[in-house]
C-alpha cells in the first residue's frame, strides 16, 4: 500500500498554484484516468440542462448527426491540454481548435464560464463519492488554477479569482438556469443514446436507466426524464464503490492514460494525428 500512495506523495510536494499542470497530469493521467473520464462525461451532460446551451447545440445539428465525433473531439482536445500543457506546442494547437469551434457561434460569456466550472468541480464531487480516494486540497486547487488558465486562453472573461467564489458561481448558475426546455430533452436523449451505444444492444435499456438514476433530481427535471426507481441508483452507486475498493488495492499506474485512451473516431490516437485534425464542423448555428 505504500507504493499505492507514491503519486500522492509527489502531488503533496508540488505547489498547486505554480505546478498545477504537473499535478493535473499525475491526478488525471495516473491516479484517476477512468474516474476523470466518467466524471467529465457527466459534467458535459450536466451543461445540457441549461436551455441556452442545449439550444445552441441543437441548432448546430452535431449531436443529431455525429454525437460520437463531437464527444471524441472534446475528450481528446482536453486530454491534449492536460498531457502536454496548455502552453506547449500541442496544447496551443488544441486551444486554437477549441477557440475556432466556439468562434463560429454566439455563446454568452456566462455560459462559457459555467461549462468551464464543471470541468473543475464535477470531478471533485465524483471522486469524493466514487474514487478510490478523494482528491486532496492540492489536487482540488490545481484543477481550479489549471482550468482558470485554460479559460483565460479561451478568451473567457471575469473568471472568479478564488476557488470558493467560482464554486458559488456554479451553484447559483445551476439554481437559476436548470429549467426544462425541449432542447434539453432532445440533446439529453442524443447523449443518453450515445452512452448506450457503447454497450451490447441487450444491455442498453439497463444502461439508460442506470445513467438517469445517477443524475441529481434537478438534472432529471431539466431534461424531462422519468426518474427510475431509487433502487437502480442505489445499485449503481454500490457498483462504483465496489470498483473503488478494488482499484485502491491495484498497483500504481506508471504510464499516462490521457490522449492514449481509446476513442472510436480516431483509432490509435495520438499516433498519426495532430490536434488540428480534430473538431471539423460540418454545419453552423443560425
Amino acid at each position: 500500500m505504500a507504493t499505492r500512495f507514491a503519486n500522492l506523495r509527489r502531488i503533496s510536494a508540488l505547489d498547486p498554484v505554480t505546478e498545477h499542470e504537473e499535478i493535473m497530469r499525475i491526478s488525471a493521467g495516473l491516479e484517476f484516468p477512468w474516474d476523470y473520464q466518467k466524471s467529465l462525461e457527466m459534467a458535459l451532460f450536466r451543461t445540457y440542462c441549461v436551455p441556452t446551451i442545449s439550444g445552441l447545440l441543437e441548432r448546430t445539428g452535431e449531436f443529431e448527426r455525429r454525437p460520437q465525433k463531437r464527444y471524441d473531439d472534446t475528450a481528446v482536445l482536453m486530454a491534449e491540454l492536460v498531457e502536454h500543457g496548455y502552453d506547449s506546442a500541442r496544447g496551443r494547437e488544441a486551444l486554437r481548435v477549441v477557440n475556432r469551434q466556439h468562434g463560429r457561434y454566439e455563446i454568452s460569456n456566462d455560459d462559457m464560464l459555467y461549462v468551464l466550472s464543471t470541468f473543475i468541480y464535477d470531478p471533485i464531487d465524483w471522486l469524493r463519492r466514487y474514487g478510490w480516494r478523494p482528491l486532496t486540497r492540492n489536487e482540488e486547487l490545481a484543477g481550479f488554477h489549471f482550468y482558470r488558465a485554460v479559460g483565460a486562453r479561451m478568451g473567457i472573461r471575469d473568471i472568479p479569482a478564488g476557488y470558493d467564489e467560482f464554486l458559488a458561481f456554479k451553484t447559483a448558475y445551476e439554481q437559476e438556469h436548470f429549467v426544462f426546455a425541449p432542447s434539453n430533452r432532445r440533446i439529453g436523449q442524443y447523449t443518453l443514446d450515445l452512452f448506450c451505444s457503447w454497450y451490447p444492444s441487450v444491455a442498453r435499456p439497463v444502461v439508460a436507466r442506470a445513467v438517469v438514476a445517477m443524475l441529481d433530481p434537478a438534472m432529471v427535471r431539466a431534461f424531462g426524464f422519468a426518474a427510475p426507481p431509487s433502487w437502480v441508483g442505489a445499485w449503481g452507486r454500490l457498483a462504483l464503490r465496489l470498483r473503488a475498493f478494488v482499484v485502491r488495492r491495484m498497483p500504481v499506474r506508471k504510464a499516462l492514460k490521457l490522449t492514449s485512451t481509446r476513442n472510436r473516431t480516431y483509432p490509435g490516437y495520438p499516433r498519426g494525428y495532430r490536434p488540428s485534425d480534430l473538431g471539423a464542423i460540418s454545419s453552423t448555428a443560425r
